[in-house]
């Protein structure tokens, strides 16, 4: 048997390749990024100390272009030095001490400073060290030079990220693409199933989390198959149950024309009336199954109105209805309408084909397993399903089972208890009972 892969490691290796290649881009950027700006800032050092060295001998030719030292460059920042000796003033590179307002040499450590007007008005950064033998020296940098820095640095460290950023893309594109190119292909072939041919899906997929996915698809089918082979043979009964009527009007109305009379006109009569009860069934089934919505319905109160509504037809037939229920209300979880339909179905059934003085009874019974809705009647009928005129009663126990079906019960035939000869039962488990 052939092992099937993993969609999660299949995944995790497109992912770590792009999650490589990506830092293999950012790798290279940060490596050339960081090989100019080291060049840049060992030049800028080597300049601002060349031109501090120089300052104090001819600060004037430090600007002329021919001398090499005077090229500005980006990282050169403009550096100032005052040293005192024991308290003497002895080197000022740029003559800040007096804007400065230092008559005594300033405390070590950092601090920001402010130039005066006469120096240019700006602010400067100080650095002041000293030696145990009272050697003094003060740094300064133009905060100006340093945001400018400031600011390149942020450039050169942005525009490669800017420029990778396409890559980066490209290369998360191409991971989620190829990893997503076996749920692609799945899709595509559930698009091409041809359900109505029975075609299933392979179940020994490549990729093992694609096994439940698989199955559920094919129980779907598989489900749809029965769907549709029940409708096939609910099409076939139904064509079946009007072909009878419909010839015999056919007929009647033909010999009715040559030579009427009262019983043609009258059988002509009964099979129209008998197709019309098969299209109102099929209506009431179709109307049941657009309007059903499941809610607790009290199976006691729908039984009780179906025998109110057929009383009067039994009542002419000289046939006795009765309803056995217990006295605490026994709730389902399904729509009325079609409880009400597949119960009308029995009863009707049950009153035109038993002769008149028969007892036909509706039980509600309510036990730790089941909960059963029977119809029950006392009238010899072992052979009304296979009789071929049963005025649509094999029609109309289809659309029992269909009901029931939508339902989520069973429909139980036989086990009449004496005097009762015929039963029907629709069955739930105890489980679907709702609390009342």
């Amino acid at each position: 048997m052939r092992t099937r892969k993993s969609l999660n490691h299949y995944l995790l290796a497109w992912s770590a390749a792009a999650l490589v290649l990506v830092w293999l881009l950012l790798a290279l950027a940060a490596w050339s990024s960081g090989r100019h700006e080291a060049k840049e800032i060992t030049d800028g050092k080597l300049i601002s100390v060349a031109r501090l060295l120089l300052s104090p001998y001819d600060q004037a030719s430090l600007d002329t272009p021919g001398n090499p030292a005077a090229h500005r460059r980006g990282y050169a920042l403009e550096l100032a030095v005052l040293r005192w000796d024991k308290g003497m003033l002895v080197e000022d590179s740029h003559g800040f001490a007096t804007a400065l307002g230092l008559q005594t040499p300033p405390t070590p450590g950092l601090s920001s400073v402010r130039l005066g007007p006469a120096h240019g008005s700006g602010d400067w950064r100080m650095y002041v060290a000293a030696t145990p033998d009272d050697q003094r020296v003060a740094v300064l940098v133009d905060m100006e030079d340093r945001q400018r820095l400031n600011l390149e640095l942020t450039q050169h460290v942005l525009l490669p990220v800017l420029a990778v950023l396409p890559l980066l893309m490209l290369a998360l594109w191409w991971a989620i693409r190829s990893g997503l190119r076996p749920l692609d292909r799945l899709s595509e072939q559930v698009q091409n199933l041809d359900t109505a041919a029975g075609q299933r899906l392979d179940a020994a997929h490549r990729h093992q989390e694609f096994a439940s996915t698989v199955n559920a698809i094919n129980r779907l089918v598989d489900a749809l198959q029965s769907q549709a082979q029940r409708e096939r043979a609910f099409a076939s009964d139904v064509a079946h149950e009007l072909r009878t009527p419909l010839a015999s009007i056919a007929l009647g109305a033909r010999v009715a024309r040559e030579a009427p009379n009262a019983e043609v006109l009258a059988r002509l009569e009964q099979d129209a009336l008998r197709a019309g009860r098969i299209l109102q069934q099929l209506l009431d089934l179709a109307r049941a199954q657009r309007d059903a919505t499941a809610t607790a319905t009290n199976v006691c109160e729908v039984a009780s109105t179906v025998i109110g509504e057929h009383a009067p037809l039994a009542y002419g037939r000289g046939q006795e209805l009765a309803l056995q229920a217990p006295d605490q209300a026994v709730h389902l979880p399904v729509p009325r309408t079609l409880l009400e339909l597949a119960l009308r179905n029995l009863v009707d059934n049950a009153i035109r084909h038993t002769p008149s003085g028969t007892q036909i009874r509706i039980d509600v019974h309510a036990s730790g397993k089941h909960i059963v809705v029977a119809v029950s009647d006392d009238g010899l009928r072992d052979n009304r399903v296979a009789a071929p005129a049963s005025d649509g009663l094999g029609l109309g126990l289809r659309l029992v089972d269909r009901l029931a079906q939508h339902m989520g019960a069973r429909v139980e035939r036989g086990n009449a208890q004496p005097p009762m000869t015929t039963r029907y039962a629709l069955v739930w488990p105890a489980t679907a009972a709702s609390k009342s």
